[in-house]
């Protein structure tokens, strides 16, 4: 099951690392961890007061056909375990059948609610987003995964990530010095927020009819496959 953060404290927890993100960690060293496990439920999201645009806007590029009939949108932290999970068993099976085959495009989006380095990561791919290599900055973070808030998505490393994929460093060195993806981030947070999420990863599937189906944990492959069948045949 899911536990973790209420929607409140998860709140406030991505808003007071976003403020710090650039400020330095060291003093946040004795942070409490918020731990995060995966519920095996499948539910339709609600109506509310909800518009295309907090699904999609404030993310990744579009990774696929932009024509594909079905969005998969994941609301992740690059330091979730289950999110891990999920790029680790989960993904690779949804691109080769789904995603390289032009039925499914995917965007990713925040949701940081671990630690400051979940906000200094986010920072890192949409720096690398610049450069036209957000996918890539994003699978080397999930590739170098070592757990919650222990260090391994540290200033240093980030920057190491950036060499190995072969980024400008002096570019990208600047967008990260300069926050300048603060706004986004902030932005995808609060759609987290909108959508009344309460932990990652989290998945919307938007059908070809704009209906929108929630799931929520590292769902197994068979999970998305029977619900992007379903939406294929309407």
């Amino acid at each position: 099951m899911i536990h973790g953060p209420s929607l409140g404290i998860g709140a406030a927890v991505a808003s007071i690392v976003l403020v710090v993100a650039f400020l330095g960690f060291d003093n946040f060293s004795n942070q409490k961890e918020l731990v995060i496990e995966p519920t095996p439920t499948v539910q339709h999201a609600g109506p509310a007061k909800i518009t295309p645009s907090t699904f999609v806007d404030n993310g990744s590029p579009v990774l696929g056909n932009p024509n594909a009939p079905i969005t998969l949108v994941e609301f992740g932290d690059y330091q979730c375990h289950f999110c891990n999970v999920f790029f680790h068993d989960t993904e690779d099976d949804i691109l080769k059948n789904y995603v390289e085959t032009g039925k499914v495009k995917m965007i990713f989006k925040d949701y940081n609610i671990i630690g400051p380095d979940s906000v200094s990561a986010s920072h890192g791919s949409h720096c690398a987003k610049d450069q036209g290599m957000f996918w890539e900055y994003h699978d080397i973070l999930y590739s170098n995964w070592t757990g919650e808030n222990n260090g391994w998505a540290s200033t240093e490393n980030l920057e190491k990530f950036a060499q190995e994929i072969g980024l400008d460093m002096e570019t990208w060195t600047e967008c990260m010095s300069n926050g300048v993806h603060s706004q986004t981030i902030l932005a995808s947070n609060e759609d987290a927020r909108s959508l009344e999420l309460t932990g990652t990863p989290a998945f919307f599937v938007i059908g070809p009819d704009g209906g929108t189906t929630k799931l929520f944990g590292a769902q197994p492959y068979q999970t998305f496959e029977n619900v992007f069948e379903s939406e294929l045949k309407k």
